[in-house]
């Protein structure tokens, strides 16, 4: 099946995500999705505050977070949120360089992030011995932060891929809205994250 809807500066749609159907369809299923995200968010939040203080007598939050690096995380994760902001505005004037330009940027920082996320977890199983099976604090820990990493993975890969895919493409009507859907797919893991900030780490830390 061909999909050659490619787009012309002078009659480019201004907003070439939406211009069609099957675009305007995935927009849609894309805010289906991320509702059911959401609920499942929520729960592993009430569950992790829930058992935060459930211990059994190993480290506790105050004992092992170092607000440095969860704060440089925080910088990588929302500065690319920024940069995919960038990317779609490049996409809207059809400037399909500059768009995987910034888009790339974005990769690199998630990248970052996931490094940063997997030496911390590094760090406390060798420093401190808290790993999964440590508390119920530990399960429910690693199971909300490690959810989210797996979000991270898995919206690096669809990048990568949609990038790798549409190097010689070009931007066009079919491939618009997979970026466009991708860039809110990733404003919803920094979202999450902002609240896995807040909630593990800062009120973790301040007890």
């Amino acid at each position: 099946m061909s999909h050659d809807h490619s787009l012309n500066p002078e009659t480019m749609p201004q907003e070439p995500e939406k211009a069609t159907l099957e675009g305007k369809n995935k927009f849609l299923g894309l805010w289906f999705f991320l509702g059911g995200e959401t609920v499942l968010f929520a729960s592993l939040f009430g569950t992790y505050l829930a058992l935060r203080n459930s211990t059994a007598g190993g480290p506790s939050g105050q004992d092992i977070f170092g607000l440095e690096l969860v704060f440089l995380m925080t910088m990588l994760l929302l500065t690319s949120s920024l940069t995919s902001v960038y990317a779609m505005y490049h996409m809207k004037n059809n400037d399909f360089k500059k768009m995987h330009l910034w888009l790339g940027i974005t990769a690199f920082l998630g990248i970052g992030f996931l490094a940063c996320e997997i030496y911390e977890f590094y760090h406390y199983i060798t420093d401190f011995g808290f790993t999964f099976r440590s508390s119920a604090f530990g399960s429910a820990f690693y199971t909300l932060v490690g959810f989210h990493g797996g979000h991270v993975v898995f919206g690096l890969s669809w990048l990568i891929a949609l990038m790798v895919r549409n190097a010689k493409r070009g931007l066009n009507l079919y491939n618009a809205p997979k970026y466009y859907t991708f860039s809110l797919y990733w404003h919803f893991i920094d979202v999450v994250w902002v609240f896995i900030f807040t909630v593990v780490y800062l009120m973790g830390k301040v007890g």
